[in-house]
Formats: C-alpha cells, sequence, structure tokens
C-alpha cells in the first residue's frame, strides 16, 4: 500500500455530488493518493517513501 514511511499517511476515497434537475447524480468514487517522495531519512540506511510534507519538515530540521 501507497503510504508515508515516517507519518503513515495514505490514501483517501472521495467523491462529487452533482446536482443534476433537482436531483444529486452520486458519481463514482475515486482514490485521493499522498505525494510520495523518495527520501534520504537521516540516521537510517537505505531510502524511503516519504509525504512531501515529512519531506519539507525533514529538509527543516537538516538545515539546522
Amino acid at each position: 500500500m501507497k503510504s508515508c514511511s515516517i507519518c503513515k499517511k495514505g490514501y483517501y476515497v472521495g467523491g462529487t455530488r452533482r446536482l443534476l434537475r433537482g436531483h444529486y447524480n452520486p458519481t463514482t468514487d475515486s482514490r485521493k493518493m499522498p505525494n510520495l517522495q523518495w527520501a534520504r531519512i537521516p540516521g537510517k540506511p537505505g531510502r524511503y517513501k516519504v509525504c512531501a510534507k515529512c519531506l519539507k519538515a525533514l529538509k527543516k530540521k537538516s538545515s539546522k
């Protein structure tokens, strides 16, 4: 399953409801995936899939 190695953020299911002549037309649900990137985590060997939010936090932490 596609999820972040740090915060365990995964996909969620979302759909839209369209108003059609006074009635809601339920449409098919779709998966919304997180923005995962390959990154090296300091202190751990190898590369991991990390979401963009955690990647920004890692960059800030490593620059200090």
